[in-house]
């Protein structure tokens, strides 16, 4: 499913084409999205030839490639290049991923990369994070304790309740869930979206933290929890084979069951 929408402030016009200072070899053109907001120039595409002989296998390499030898202009995010920091999040060939895990052979043709959707772009692939990282210090994600901490121990938890921390803590706040998720584009100043729900999730269901209820009120909302009707793109675009939107069921069923 595609999954690509134009960032907010998008007008894309023109482009470029970068021929390889290598030519020859397995060559692929890759479609890069460019937008320097200082420039007062639209958005557009450039194209730049890679040859894939001399090249890594993912994405994230072919980017590192071209900024190196062909446009050292070009803004991307990286670190970790093993699909732990989150940082490369972008959209390549419609769908959100990370841009260090995504090979190049899996794309076919050539290779249209854009910065993630529905977000202000700071520079060409690098969103800004600061409304996302703000919903996230929301919801307090640390642990929360009224009972003071066991004389000379840590606060303990069985094999079966650290069982269900798995599947939430692995989350990379990359952001690729709630940037496909249509209602995430349409409320994200209100709705917290799949990625924050999901962390969210991950301290309602540690044994250890002691404010259920008081997380439960501050979600208790039309839209911080109840924009989301089950699309399922989160779960799809997960570069860590997560699903978001079963936190978030988790969450209205314990929402509910209070209730009742």
């Amino acid at each position: 499913m595609a999954e690509f929408t134009l960032p907010k402030n998008s007008k894309i016009k023109g482009g470029r084409t970068i021929p390889s200072p290598q030519p020859g070899g397995a060559m692929r053109n890759f479609k890069v999205y460019r937008y320097d907001p200082d420039s007062g120039k639209n958005p557009r595409y450039d194209t730049f030839e890679v040859n894939l002989d001399e090249c890594g296998p993912m994405v994230l390499d072919a980017l590192i490639k071209i900024k190196s030898e062909q446009d050292s202009s070009l803004t991307f995010r990286r670190s970790c290049r093993e699909g732990i920091c989150g940082s490369c999040s972008m959209n390549i060939d419609g769908k959100n991923g990370l841009a260090c895990t995504t090979a190049i052979e899996d794309v076919k043709g050539e290779v249209k990369i854009t910065p993630l959707p529905a977000m202000d772009v700071i520079k060409d692939l690098v969103p800004d994070f600061t409304h996302f990282y703000a919903q996230y210090a929301s919801i307090t994600p640390w642990l929360q304790t009224v009972t003071p901490p066991p004389a000379g121990k840590e606060r303990l938890q069985s094999p079966e309740e650290r069982a269900k921390l798995d599947g939430l803590y692995e989350c990379i706040l990359c952001a690729c869930c709630s940037t496909s998720c249509p209602s995430y584009w349409w409320n994200s100043d209100k709705f917290l979206g799949p990625a924050i729900l999901l962390q969210a999730y991950r301290w309602l269901a540690d044994s250890r933290d002691e404010m259920t209820g008081e997380r439960l009120d501050a979600l208790e909302d039309p839209f911080r929890l109840y924009r989301c009707h089950t699309i399922m793109n989160c779960a799809n675009a997960c570069p860590k084979g997560l699903s978001p939107a079963k936190a978030i069921a988790e969450i209205k069923k314990m929402e509910v069951e209070r209730i009742v």
